[in-house]
């Protein structure tokens, strides 16, 4: 298990090495999907025995994978 940015692990032995809240098995994905079909910060904390800090880091996680995102040129 490792640190791939603050409050994001992976580690192989969890959900297959995807992505998750450090020191839980939620997947960053899975907060993403729920932010993105209208969850509040509020619903996923309680669901999911969150912190907003939690939700915060994977919404960060997800702007620096994307942010190194290389756009193809269509031909």
């Amino acid at each position: 298990m490792y640190e791939i940015m603050p409050g994001i692990i992976v580690d192989p032995l969890i959900k297959g090495g995807k992505p998750v809240i450090k020191g839980t098995r939620v997947p960053v994905e899975l907060i993403l999907g729920k932010l993105a079909g209208g969850l509040t910060y509020e619903e996923i904390m309680a669901e999911y025995d969150l912190k907003k800090e939690d939700i915060l880091a994977a919404l960060r996680y997800a702007a620096n994978i994307l942010a190194e995102e290389q756009i193809r040129a269509v031909p």
